[in-house]
């Protein structure tokens, strides 16, 4: 007797995009065989991508079937934070969540409070949906300020949004600033532009405190203190006007505030600079000359900002300081000249249609800032900050890991009288903590619908896979949760896919998106050759009368950091935490493949630092401030520079030496502009545990 095989399926390609916190947005190739993805690769359509992944998102399939994956909804037993679940259906669980928020918001629903961030960049599983429902429920709102709004609203003061030159052309540049970022782990494609830019003979300058993989392979590495970005620039702003390294007719016709500002830089000589900044006088005096001479010469310079160089109290003004420069050697005639820090103000997104703030209803919440939620989920209630929060919805981020201050955090969230939901794909520190643990689907089993802040190409992410076990949506699960609230308005019907369309309305040809997956923007190539920037006046603003009504100087400045390494003799080091490489943010820490390169949690210290308090490389330290301590394996390097270390991260709770993390010692003070997190602003000092 013969036995017939029938044929394999033939596999199947479907287009999606990267939902994670990068400014790179990559378009997506996932391969689809019997049902299962077997593989996910870059499009090699997509100029942006180039059919080049980095190698966390090139193990996506290992992290959609990761057996540690959440696939149903699960209720607490025993205490808060004991991370012990026990299964149960999705009806009891919408039903007795849908009871409490009920009962909660009938005395005042602004005791309830959504907490989000970027887990998913998407519009539509982000806060497409989310939002509809909180507005319509009337919550409190959260300010998403936890990375990148100090910034943004630098940027708005500046250049009137968050736009830059398009990133493709930076492969032209001559001269090419990488400002605060390591763009070898956090911007892959732009260092393969910059390194095109470099075999054509454009000179790399890397300008971080810590000596990071990209600072090695730049031709020139300024480790400055960290928070002193302001000085820097305002000392290269010095030379170029002394050296008479300037375009007037750029400043004249196409900026505002040009005298204040230059009486502002000529306070700032090199060597005032040096002393702030921690580096030799020539090295800035060197810089200007080559950022000076090159644009003079006709030729393009360009700053590559990242958000790094924000997280301290003087971050906003940094910023600032650092967008003024190139207006002022006019680097924007050129398509290859300029600056990049974000571009998500140049997407036409319809965020009224998507998110419906129409559904408030007159009503004006209070909102509460994310990147304090470890004191405001201590504060009772009182007339200035209202109810106290009795009900936390988190999705989209994981607080405990990554919010300041964590002790306060983890604190807060082990109250028993906080009602608390988490949507997951894992049990993170903060899903251990919650009443209600439930099960979201990944980017391979939804449809979504992305901007980015790198370039300026829409895409559109196709659902690949079916859900795994009982996993839902984000947006499926808010929908859910409506109907049993008895929200009877016809946008809580609206399906992923029609809310894919709603984002962009009429802007995007959304039959192209279906068709390759994304469509490029009709951004022109030198956007400010000729000024046009979106501030009121059309002209880069360096004197910001709008921050001048807030009581604020209206010029850029460089201002000290809340706690600056040398100043207190308990806590002499400075301490920045930047990302593990393999890491993005907590994201991937659970990936085996990806944690077992990082190893372990580490802090770096220079060798001058470590023998003075007798610290052998490998060996356990405790790093400690007021606010707490962190243990942790210590590597001696010179990628740290004296006085600074660096505690790399974000590392989850659960996976530290004592159950934290470097956050255990980041504080809740806020940023001059944007009101966000102060990280790299922090001080330390660290003992052999």
């Amino acid at each position: 007797m013969s036995t017939s095989l029938s044929p394999a399926a033939v596999p199947v390609v479907v287009r999606g995009a990267c939902p994670h916190d990068c400014p790179d947005t990559c378009a997506l190739l996932t391969t689809v065989e019997n049902g299962v993805a077997v593989k996910v690769a870059g499009n090699p359509q997509h100029p942006m991508t180039d059919g080049v992944l980095c190698a966390k998102v090139s193990k996506y399939t290992e992290r959609s079937y990761h057996p540690e994956r959440l696939l149903y909804p699960m209720k607490r037993v025993g205490p808060k934070g004991g991370g012990r679940f026990v299964r149960v259906g999705w009806d009891e669980a919408l039903n007795a969540i849908a009871t409490r928020l009920q009962i909660i918001a009938s005395k005042n629903p602004e005791a309830i409070l959504p907490y989000s961030y970027a887990g998913t960049m998407g519009l539509v599983q982000s806060d497409g949906m989310a939002a509809r429902f909180f507005h319509r429920l009337g919550a409190s709102l959260l300010d998403r300020t936890i990375c990148a709004s100090a910034g943004a609203e630098a940027l708005t003061h500046t250049y009137g949004g968050k736009v830059g030159m398009k990133v493709q052309f930076f492969a032209e540049s001559r001269l090419i600033l990488i400002w605060g970022s390591n763009s070898i782990g956090s911007n892959l494609h732009f260092w393969r532009l910059a390194q095109q830019a470099k075999r054509n003979g454009a000179r790399l300058v890397c300008i971080d405190p810590r000596k990071t993989e990209t600072a090695e392979k730049c031709h020139e590495h300024i480790a400055l203190v960290p928070g002193t970005d302001a000085a820097l620039a305002l000392a290269l702003m010095h030379e170029l006007i002394t050296h008479d390294w300037l375009d007037h007719d750029y400043i004249a016709r196409h900026t505002e505030g040009w005298d204040a500002l230059r009486a502002r830089a000529l306070e700032w000589p090199p060597e005032r600079a040096a002393e702030v900044c921690g580096v030799p006088v020539e090295q800035i005096r060197q810089l200007a000359r080559d950022y000076g001479e090159t644009a003079r010469r006709g030729e393009p310079v360009a700053i590559r900002l990242n958000y790094g160089m924000q997280r301290v109290r003087g971050g906003g003004n940094a910023v600032r300081a650092v967008a003024c420069l190139p207006a002022l050697v006019g680097a924007w005639r050129h398509r290859a000249g300029g600056l990049l820090l974000s571009s998500s103000s140049q997407f036409p997104i319809q965020r009224a249609a998507l998110q419906r703030p129409d559904l408030l209803a007159g009503r004006r919440p209070r909102t509460i800032n994310m990147s304090t939620i470890g004191d405001d989920l201590l504060r009772p209630s009182s007339r200035e900050f209202g109810p106290r929060i009795e009900a936390l919805i988190v999705y989209n981020s994981n607080p405990v890991a990554v919010a300041p201050e964590s002790a306060k955090v983890v604190q807060g969230f082990a109250r028993d009288d906080l009602f608390t939901v988490v949507i997951e794909h894992f049990q993170t520190d903060t899903a251990d903590h919650a009443d209600y643990l439930l099960p979201a689907t990944t980017q391979l089993e939804h449809w979504d619908i992305h901007s980015t802040y790198g370039h300026t190409d829409v895409l559109l992410n196709r659902p690949a896979i079916a859900p795994q076990g009982q996993a839902r949506p984000n947006s499926q699960i808010f929908r859910d949760l409506a109907q049993r609230l008895g929200f009877g308005e016809a946008c809580f019907q609206d399906s992923d896919e029609a809310m894919c369309r709603q984002a962009f309305g009429r802007e995007v040809d959304f039959n192209t998106l279906l068709a390759q997956g994304f469509v490029s923007l009709p951004v022109p190539d030198a956007p400010f050759a000729e000024g046009g920037f979106p501030t009121p006046s059309g002209k880069c603003t360096f004197f910001s009368e709008a921050l001048a009504r807030m009581g604020q100087d209206g010029l850029p400045d460089h201002l000290p950091n809340f706690e600056p390494g040398g100043a207190h003799a308990d806590y002499p080091l400075a301490m920045i935490s930047p990302p593990a490489r393999n890491f993005l943010n907590s994201t991937f820490v659970n990936v085996k493949s990806l944690r077992d390169i990082e190893g372990e949690p580490v802090l770096e210290i220079h060798p001058q630092d470590a023998a003075a308090r007798g610290i052998s490389d490998g060996s356990t330290v405790r790093v400690f401030n007021e606010r707490g301590d962190y243990h942790c394996a210590v590597r001696v390097s010179e990628r740290a520079r004296p006085g600074v270390v660096n505690g790399l991260g974000i590392w989850w709770r659960k996976f530290g030496l004592r159950g934290t993390n470097v956050n255990q010692l980041t504080s809740q003070r806020l940023t001059d502009i944007g009101r966000a997190p102060t990280f790299y602003d922090c001080h330390v000092q660290v003992e052999t545990a």
